[in-house]
């Protein structure tokens, strides 16, 4: 922040000088706020504020205006996170820099994502805001999913010779001092030869080495922490063993200061609960590194460089200096560079790490080609449309890197909790300190000391902060190795509650590309007159049936006219002038509309709507002339895709602009539970609050483009289509693949993410619910027994490991349906298409 607190606001919105005076004088009516100037050429408030701390009130006062401060968003790299409560503070901190709107803290992915207004707040502040608190910080790079894998992979490496190094300093004090414990011909073999304090004095040694050496890190972090009254695991440890190495150096060198009874050591205690713990963090590290396979992946799949055509010459350059024009050449086996439209050439590309279809699809010129996919045996020329991060793969890799850095309501509590976790656990271990002091058996101060350490090293805040975000990771980046891309990081929860999955149908349950199938004509008219005219004007609209029609006639040789004065009504139909007579084409309510009889051929409209097909009706000249039969494929997947669904007891609905008995014979064809039927396009909004009377939840499968409003309307939208032709601004999911396994394989992976969520949550705070009072001695008045250090150390490692191997195994969740299961017999089936 400026030190004259000077800020100025990049606003949305304005559009005129009433504008402008608006916001001036809603700002200038602020406490605090003064000097106010309202740009509307640079869209920018600047002013100044008495107190940083009144920036929240001007964002706010802002929204309410209509006039929002444009917002930004920086990704942080956060060093230093050890355990929820790390996650805890670095949220805190950073929500507290004036002018942060949201702040999202991911343990797994070591990263915070923050939302600001821009102009007020610099990566800076927010860097410096970490830091104050003693976690270190970075803005990430654009490939930082690539280098975090490499950096996990170097942290293990390193972890791993710590942890060698302390092992092997650890053992002979754990032999020395626990077989002369266990072993009575031990102890004597060691009084014997050395004797005890000599013994003491070895083991002092090398407990110094071990925890000065490798286990140094705990108590440079931990102390610092507890100094700020901000303790984390690392305090915990750092106390724990800690407390056990100062009660073994006063018992070895000034044993006057203990009475007699509890002069002991606990060399072996310290030093192996370091061992252990470096262990769980070697291993923790190993794991999160393979949360990030699936970006991994995604980033493997760009290419490095490719050959364009410049100045006459074919030249390998860098991907980073394509722009948009060069035209790329691509030699057979080679994979695409960015995408692009093939100008020259054929060939079949392999498109399967994009959309999971096996299958090649060919490609010739006009075709649209993926950057990330891979080009078959023949050459291709393609003109390059999108380049750098504009291209669909850097698109799919930010959605991912997105969703796998969402917080899903599910870690709200988690969250709170977790905060307060440490400093309660420190509270714990000091009460349990007390109590074995006072009530405790001879020797109290010892039996107090394994107790109160055992409290603070079993206590396990990683489990829990670990718990979600890294099965949010592996989900997603699963899902997208199948497709499915969780543009939001909420629907993943969102999904396993949904009750009613509701489809449009043209495009999503049908192949979109309708046939004319039956052409009835009324009495006196020509069939070639007819289908030339309604031809004509259906050349002008881009409806599919419109497609349909227009292919029927050139395939008959018919000529198609040139249309004047042509309009549309949108879920009514198509009109123009054509040779001087007025032709209209569209649904009977169209034609009621501009008063056409059309008595002589509803009986044959009903019956072509009983066979599976969409009724158009045309007329010419102000009289009837034609009933149109228009049919459109089923998606091949699709009636299996809709079992599917049923298998996991969901309800299943179609909304539709057809009739109730074209929407029946669908229906029937294809299995639906629901129809809506005669929906206007605006209409699906309120359709979909009709489906979702009795508090359901729904989701709405859409193509994404027509659909954006019901998309946006339902609990979770999911977008189904090529991928680069998705409106994903609309969907909550959006489907590579066009067809709709997809959908299916998003509940499936929604649901085994939230499934393994749960077990994680369950796992963790049962861990601690259960040890920490173990660990406390509750089990000793009634069985005499109480926990080791060195146990409470091994459980609190495993509890980490668990958390993390569990969230790993989604990584095998495989696609409840993909191209090897049966979905034949629907290929040819025939559904109609609505006249939207």
């Amino acid at each position: 922040m400026p030190e004259s607190n000077q800020i100025s606001l990049s606003v949305e919105g304005m559009s005129c000088a009433s504008c402008v005076g608006r916001v001036d004088r809603g700002l200038a009516a602020l406490d605090g706020v003064q000097d106010v100037s309202v740009n509307l050429a640079s869209e920018t408030a600047r002013m100044r504020v008495e107190d940083p701390q009144v920036i929240p009130s001007v964002i706010e006062a802002l929204d309410q205006l209509g006039y929002p401060a444009r917002a930004a968003k920086v990704t942080l790299s956060i060093d230093a996170m050890s355990c929820a409560s790390c996650v805890g503070r670095v949220d805190k901190a950073l929500a507290a820099v004036p002018g942060v709107l949201s702040v999202n803290v991911n343990l797994a992915a070591e990263t915070a994502t923050v939302v600001y207004a821009e102009g007020v707040v610099a990566h800076s502040d927010l860097i410096e805001a970490s830091k104050a608190i003693g976690y270190p910080a970075c803005v990430t790079e654009a490939k930082s999913s690539g280098d975090r894998v490499a950096r996990k992979e170097e942290e293990a490496k390193d972890l791993a010779g710590k942890m060698s190094m302390a092992a092997a300093l650890a053992l002979p004090v754990f032999l020395v001092e626990m077989g002369g414990h266990l072993i009575p011909a031990v102890h004597m073999a060691i009084e014997n030869s050395i004797g005890q304090q000599a013994s003491w004095i070895a083991q002092f040694i090398l407990t110094s080495l071990v925890l000065f050496g490798p286990g140094r890190v705990f108590y440079l972090k931990g102390f610092p922490a507890l100094l700020r009254g901000a303790p984390d695991m690392n305090s915990l440890v750092a106390v724990g063993t800690g407390a056990a190495y100062l009660f073994s150096v006063v018992a070895t060198f000034v044993p006057a200061a203990l009475p007699d009874g509890v002069r002991s050591v606990y060399y072996e205690a310290a030093a192996v609960i370091v061992v252990l713990i470096l262990l769980g963090r070697f291993l923790e590290a190993r794991a999160k590194g393979r949360t990030g396979a699936a970006i991994q992946k995604l980033l493997g799949l760009q290419a490095r460089t490719a050959r364009v055509r410049r100045n006459g010459e074919t030249v390998e350059i860098e991907i980073d200096a394509l722009t948009q024009g060069d035209i790329v050449v691509v030699r057979p086996g080679e994979r695409i560079a960015v995408d692009g439209e093939v100008v020259e050439g054929s060939s079949h590309v392999d498109e399967s790490m994009l959309t999971g279809e096996p299958i090649p699809v060919e490609k010739r010129a006009g075709d649209a080609v993926t950057g990330g996919t891979v080009n078959g045996a023949g050459s291709l020329g393609f003109r390059a449309t999108r380049v750098g991060s504009e291209t669909t793969l850097a698109q799919i890799i930010r959605m991912v890197e997105e969703a796998q850095g969402a917080k899903l309501p599910i870690q709200g509590l988690v969250d709170r909790i977790t905060l307060w976790f440490v400093p309660v656990v420190m509270a714990v271990a000091t009460l349990t300190v007390l109590v074995w002091l006072v009530f405790g058996p001879s020797p109290a101060l010892t039996m107090a000391l394994v107790a109160g350490v055992s409290v603070l090293i079993i206590a396990c805040p990683c489990a829990m902060g670990l718990a979600t975000p890294t099965s949010i990771m592996v989900g997603t980046g699963r899902a997208a190795e199948m497709g499915v891309l969780f543009r939001k990081g909420d629907a993943l929860q969102q999904l396993d509650t949904v009750d009613v999955v509701a489809f449009d149908k043209t495009g999503t349950v049908t192949e979109g590309r309708p046939e004319l199938t039956d052409l009835v004509l009324a009495d006196d008219f020509d069939r070639a007159e007819v289908l030339a005219k309604i031809a004509s004007v259906e050349a002008l609209s881009e409806h599919p049936v419109a497609e349909a029609i227009v292919r029927a006639a050139r395939a008959e040789g018919v000529s198609v006219a040139e249309a004047e004065d042509f309009s549309s009504i949108t879920g009514y139909g198509v009109r123009a002038v054509v040779g001087g007579a007025e032709v209209l084409v569209g649904a009977d309510r169209y034609m009621k509309r501009e008063g056409i009889d059309i008595s002589a051929l509803t009986g044959r409209e009903t019956e072509l709507a009983r066979r599976g097909r969409t009724a158009l009706y045309a007329a010419i000249g102000g009289r009837i002339a034609a009933v149109i039969g228009v049919a459109d494929p089923v998606k091949p997947a699709s009636r299996a895709a809709i079992a599917a669904l049923h298998e996991m007891s969901l309800k299943v609905a179609m909304i539709t602009g057809d009739k109730r008995e074209t929407a029946e014979a669908i229906a029937r064809e294809t299995g639906f539970d629901h129809v809506v039927a005669g929906v206007l396009p605006d209409g699906k909004v309120s359709a979909l609050d009709e489906l979702r009377q009795g508090d359901k939840r729904i989701a709405f499968v859409g193509d994404g483009i027509n659909d954006a409003p019901a998309l946006a309307h339902a609990d979770v939208g999911i977008a189904i289509g090529t991928g680069t032709d998705v409106a994903i601004e609309s969907a909550d999911v959006v489907l590579m693949s066009g067809d709709l396994r997809g959908v299916v394989n998003a509940f499936e992976v929604s649901r085994r993410t939230m499934r393994n969520i749960r077990q994680n949550l369950f796992w963790a705070f049962a861990y601690n619910v259960a040890l920490i009072p173990v660990a406390a001695g509750a089990l000793y008045p009634v069985f005499g027994l109480l926990l080791s250090p060195i146990l409470a150390a091994g459980a609190m490692a495993l509890s980490s490991v668990f958390v993390l191997t569990n969230a790993l195994r989604l990584r095998r969740v495989a696609p409840v349906m993909d191209e090897r299961r049966d979905v034949s017999g629907s290929s040819s089936s025939v559904i109609p298409v609505p006249a939207e």
